[in-house]
């Protein structure tokens, strides 16, 4: 309000010294009188327009100025009702209170829109026709990698490589609507939206660019078509061998013993698709939630022992030495027995399939920071160091013909993890090629009060 008051002060006085300059060359032209009488004359007027210019100073401070700088800075009080302002400029100043107003809410929704774009997990940037950064936030400085500074356009996308990134092209090329665009990036996929500003007879006057990552949208459609891909190929190869030895069956005329072989062919490939359908189920009731998880309280400890007891029959027929460790005394835990019991069964079953003859494995028993744990250590063929990472992926094999022929899905180890995961608890595999594998399953315990 202040500029307003020097502009008026300005004006005033710009138009104090016109009228002395008109009436002092009146006087001395019109009326022939002598300077002197002129200088008193002028004196005189000077005053007494220097006395009205100050008087109209104050009147337009006190009763336009001040109230509307109060009104302005004070938006919550009712200055006509108050009786501040005159009912004759009443109109005046509900214009002004409504245009405060709208301006006011015009800049807590700037407040609003910057808030959401700052906190944006996708980038925004906005440039000028000169390829000028006029908004970035922070996501976008990120993904971009972008230094501070100044930043143009072509500074900031010039390092895709991409022809197709060109501010004027982007523009003019598509008719001003939005264009986008898939780039690779320091090992990050991201999507571009590149939307032109528009002024308001639709000429372009700015260019705003989205940036989204959509790595990890990427690696899950990469793995979606992997896995479509893989259960397709474990489908089909136990339907073509039960396909191919029942046309056997129906075509040639062969002895009991022939047949024998070729319905255990059958019924294995038959086990085979059971078992991975069963798993596959499995698998999606985890993916939807669905999984039925009851939890109870039951000890870690015997329950291993238990499923250890169920490969007795394996262990000597390859002469594995099997052996099981309690180093501590192991509090209750509480979780899905069944799930559980699957865990383990799959593991050890895992370390009896790959110990060759006359190996061993060490199950231990343990308690340690509220979890109970259970390791199952081999002496079996070991996984690659590359490769243990990527032994929870579904389908995932070491070494596939060698699984398969072991009768595996491929999908174990996913649904272990899943399980445990369920339960509160982890998984961890460590293993040397060659070597041998070790696999340790911690659940958290329960108290004496709980239990």
């Amino acid at each position: 309000m202040k500029n307003y008051y020097y502009r008026l002060v300005y004006i005033f006085s710009i138009i104090e010294l016109f009228f002395i300059a008109i009436f002092s060359i009146m006087m001395f032209k019109f009326f022939r009188v002598n300077t002197s009488d002129i200088i008193k004359i002028i004196c005189g007027f000077v005053f007494l327009v220097f006395l009205f210019v100050i008087l109209l100073k104050l009147y337009v401070k006190n009763n336009i100025l001040e109230p509307m700088s109060r009104m302005l800075n004070s938006p919550d009080k009712n200055y006509i009702d108050d009786g501040i302002v005159e009912e004759n400029d009443a109109d005046v100043y509900r214009m002004l209170d409504y245009l405060r107003k709208n301006l006011k809410k015009a800049n807590d929704e700037k407040k609003k829109t910057d808030t959401i774009l700052e906190h944006m997990t996708d980038g925004v940037v906005a440039f000028d026709m000169d390829e000028n950064v006029t908004y970035i936030n922070l996501a976008a400085k990120r993904l971009l990698e972008i230094d501070e500074g100044k930043n143009s356009f072509d500074k900031i996308f010039s390092k895709f490589n991409d022809d197709d990134i060109d501010l004027q092209k982007i523009i003019y090329l598509n008719t001003w609507t939005s264009y986008d665009k898939k780039v690779v990036f320091n090992d990050k996929t991201m999507e571009l939206l590149f939307v032109p500003f528009l002024d308001e007879i639709d000429r372009p006057v700015g260019l705003m660019v989205v940036i989204q990552d959509i790595s990890e949208h990427e690696r899950l459609n990469e793995m979606r078509k992997e896995f479509v891909a893989d259960v397709s190929h474990e489908l089909q190869t136990p339907l073509t061998s039960i396909k191919g030895f029942s046309e056997n069956l129906l075509e040639d005329e062969c002895d009991s013993e022939t047949q024998k072989h070729f319905l255990k062919i059958i019924n294995d490939n038959a086990n085979r698709m059971e078992n991975l359908i069963h798993d596959l189920l499995t698998l999606s009731k985890f993916d939807g939630k669905r999984e039925n998880n009851k939890p109870e309280k039951f000890n870690l400890g015997q329950l291993t022992k238990e499923c250890s007891e169920k490969f007795e029959i394996e262990i000597k027929k390859k002469n594995i030495d099997l052996k099981c460790f309690v180093t501590a005394e192991v509090p209750l835990v509480y979780a899905n027995k069944d799930g559980i019991e699957r865990v383990i069964l799959n593991i050890i079953s895992n370390a009896v399939k790959y110990t060759p003859d006359g190996g061993k494995i060490d199950i231990y028993i343990g308690f340690v920071h509220n979890d109970a744990y259970v390791k199952i250590k081999d002496t079996g063929i070991g996984i690659p160091k590359d490769d243990v990472e990527k032994v929870f992926e579904r389908f995932y094999r070491v070494e596939k013909a060698r699984s398969r022929k072991m009768g595996g899905t491929g999908l174990g180890l996913s649904i272990a993890k899943e399980i445990i995961e369920q339960n509160k608890g982890t998984i961890k595999i460590n293993s040397d090629l060659g070597k041998g594998t070790e696999v340790i399953i911690k659940i958290p315990t329960i108290s004496e009060e709980e239990v």
